[in-house]
């Protein structure tokens, strides 16, 4: 059974946080699927990771494309990703359910916490998988490093 870890992204945007938690995943040993809700934002999500340093790529794909089942990383809008994911990082409020988190080694929601819509849709989150028994732990940069600030389960 897996866990949900939240991120609280209040110092490092999206781009600059989402390559550490893939390089993580990917150490792992995981294949990991980036959900998010809309195909224009996670294009420029492609294009920020081909631009990262060539020393650190992170082999990626958007889903759609003809190797999306070998894909170690693929980006979707989809529920089902087919590159089998034992991964799943949520970006931009994207739905993650019980069973999901449950099914998976590690399920990652990542939000902006400059923004209070997605303060409330991560808090919602946090309260629906939680009551469903998920384990979670709630992680925070605002001190200027990443600290456990809750877990349940």
């Amino acid at each position: 059974m897996g866990a949900v870890y939240f991120y609280h992204l209040t110092r490092q945007p999206l781009e600059q946080t989402l390559p550490v938690l893939l390089d993580k995943a990917r150490q792992a040993g995981w294949r990991i699927a980036v959900r998010g809700t809309d195909p224009a934002r996670l294009d420029w999500l492609d294009e920020r990771l081909w631009l990262g340093p060539e020393d650190a790529f992170l082999p990626h794909g958007q889903a759609g494309g003809p190797h999306d089942a070998v894909q170690p990383i693929l980006l979707t809008t989809e529920a089902d990703a087919a590159n089998n994911p034992s991964c799943l990082m949520a970006v931009d409020g994207a739905a993650v359910t019980p069973d999901e988190v449950t099914a998976s080694e590690r399920v990652c929601i990542l939000f902006d916490g400059n923004d209070p819509i997605a303060v409330d849709h991560a808090r919602g989150q946090w309260k629906t998988l939680t009551a469903a028994g998920c384990a979670a732990q709630y992680w925070s940069e605002e001190s200027g490093r990443w600290e456990k600030k809750a877990e349940s389960g």
